[in-house]
């Protein structure tokens, strides 16, 4: 699957996205208060084959204002609500949670929707007095199609940013792409606060740290939404501000990962990194951590070895990279955080402490006893 995405052009049509996101809301609080109460019930889910039934009789009944929205989106709130479920009995994220309506992001179309160059209809229902039942109703809508998509569509999405404004996702089959050539190198690299990457070749990247470059705008920006009276036009306004500025930050820190990613997939076919407990970084050393973006970085890079057929390893998190000599494997049990620089007492190796651990994860990625160490 491969995804492009479009900025929906702002009109004043929009506004029936609003309506759909703030329904979808309502309709995946209906169903995860209704999956709680068959847990206390009978000790056990009802699954979306116990849920979708039910939202059936709903649309009949007491439910009949969700009719306008197409079926298989309101089924889409319902599926999701299972994935996370399933997620959380794979030890794999945590329960789903009620959402304010602001908070509810995307819609999935997997039918009802045309495309065409630069426009999307989507077909929603609406009340006919007339005959006293449902009809079609479609409605076009502009976005800036910047590129092509390619491949069989899907589905599509409609996705609401944290500064009001509404994205289109086209979800293709591509497979096109060419794999990048073989070079049959492979690197270690190790992450840092001082230094964002280390490679095993002596390779050393520093990280831009965009929020940290924002600071002083996004004190402004703070203090300009201090200043309104909340809940006025005015604090709204400023509230939108400083959201879009966030998510410029965001996109600045994906592109240059996306761009660093791609380069070392094209420099090494076999990428070995490390897997830490940034949580408990984070309550360490705080807003940084959080500003390198470590987690997402490692999930570009899977993905862009799997694009490209290279060959990507994350060594367990308590596997010893930092203390043992790469050179000769004894452990130093008096380094600490402040020496970047050490001598092996056995082989006299002088050490580089990052490069260090760069060497030695790359080891543990092709020795299974180095890892279990």
């Amino acid at each position: 699957m491969r995804t492009y995405k479009y900025k929906i052009r702002n009109h004043k049509k929009n506004k029936r996205f609003g309506n759909l996101l703030d329904d979808l809301c309502d309709v995946h609080n209906h169903f995860l208060r209704l999956e709680k109460r068959y847990y206390r019930r009978y000790e056990k889910y009802a699954g979306r084959y116990r849920l979708q039934p039910h939202l059936t009789k709903l649309l009949k009944t007491t439910k009949k204002h969700w009719a306008w929205i197409p079926r298989d989106t309101l089924d889409a709130a319902i599926i999701r609500i299972d994935a996370a479920y399933q997620r959380f009995f794979a030890g794999q994220g945590g329960l789903p949670k009620f959402k304010r309506k602001y908070r509810y992001r995307s819609a999935k179309f997997q039918t009802g929707y045309k495309l065409e160059n630069g426009r999307v209809c989507i077909s929603f229902k609406s009340w006919n007095d007339t005959t006293q039942s449902l009809k079609f109703n479609r409605r076009w809508f502009s976005f800036h199609q910047h590129r092509d998509w390619h491949g069989t569509v899907r589905y599509v999405q409609i996705l609401r940013d944290s500064a009001g404004e509404y994205w289109l996702y086209i979800v293709t089959d591509d497979t096109s792409t060419e794999p990048m050539q073989q070079t049959g190198e492979s690197v270690g690299i190790d992450f840092g606060l001082k230094t964002f990457l280390t490679l095993s070749i002596g390779e050393k990247i520093q990280a831009p740290e965009f929020l940290k470059q924002s600071l002083k705008h996004l004190r402004k920006l703070n203090k300009a939404v201090s200043r309104k009276v909340k809940g006025s036009n005015n604090w709204y306004r400023a509230i939108r501000e400083l959201a879009r500025h966030y998510i410029k930050i965001a996109n600045q820190r994906l592109d240059w990962q996306w761009k660093l990613a791609t380069d070392l997939c094209r420099r090494f076919d076999t990428i070995a990194a490390e897997t830490l407990n940034l949580n408990g970084m984070k309550r360490l050393w705080g807003r940084k951590v959080s500003d390198l973006g470590f987690y997402q970085f490692i999930q570009l890079l899977a993905f862009k070895c799997f694009k490209h057929h290279k060959v990507f390893f994350q060594v367990g998190q308590w596997t010893p990279t930092t203390k043992p000599c790469s050179n000769c494997g004894d452990k130093n049990d008096t380094l600490s955080l402040n020496d970047r620089q050490w001598t092996c007492s056995q082989c006299n190796s002088e050490h580089d402490r990052d490069i260090n651990a760069a060497i030695n994860i790359l080891r543990a990625a092709y020795d299974p006893v180095v890892e279990q160490m």
